[in-house]
């Protein structure tokens, strides 16, 4: 079993910066992929980032060059580096972990005011 846990969300303006974290338990992280989705209001759950076990990674074309998506094996935790935020990121923010099973985490809000 693989439990996930995200954190780092909150309330921030346009044009700032904010640092998502997820904590993965249990075993096998390094062998699996991770990816960070977004939930945005009255929409459907998308893809933002994704890096593979081999540390490859790939991003929606709506935030490149504004998100990173990086892990750290050793510790267990995935994390998002989100810059120069738009009203439009604002949502709820969920990290996955596949194969072995798939894993979601319950989430973490972000909120970008004008």
């Amino acid at each position: 079993q693989v439990r996930l846990e995200e954190s780092g969300g909150g309330l921030v303006q346009a044009g700032g910066s904010l640092r998502l974290s997820c904590a993965a338990s249990g075993s096998l992280f390094g062998l699996r992929n991770m990816g960070w989705y977004h939930k945005a209001p009255r929409k459907q759950r998308e893809l933002v980032a994704a890096i593979t076990n081999g540390g490859d990674t790939n991003y929606a074309d709506s935030v490149k060059g504004r998100f990173t998506i990086s892990r750290d094996n050793v510790k267990n935790m995935l994390y998002l580096q989100m810059t120069s935020l738009k009203l439009e990121d604002t949502g709820v923010y969920y990290c996955r972990a596949w194969p072995l099973g798939e894993y979601w985490g319950k989430g973490t809000l972000v909120t970008v005011s004008s």
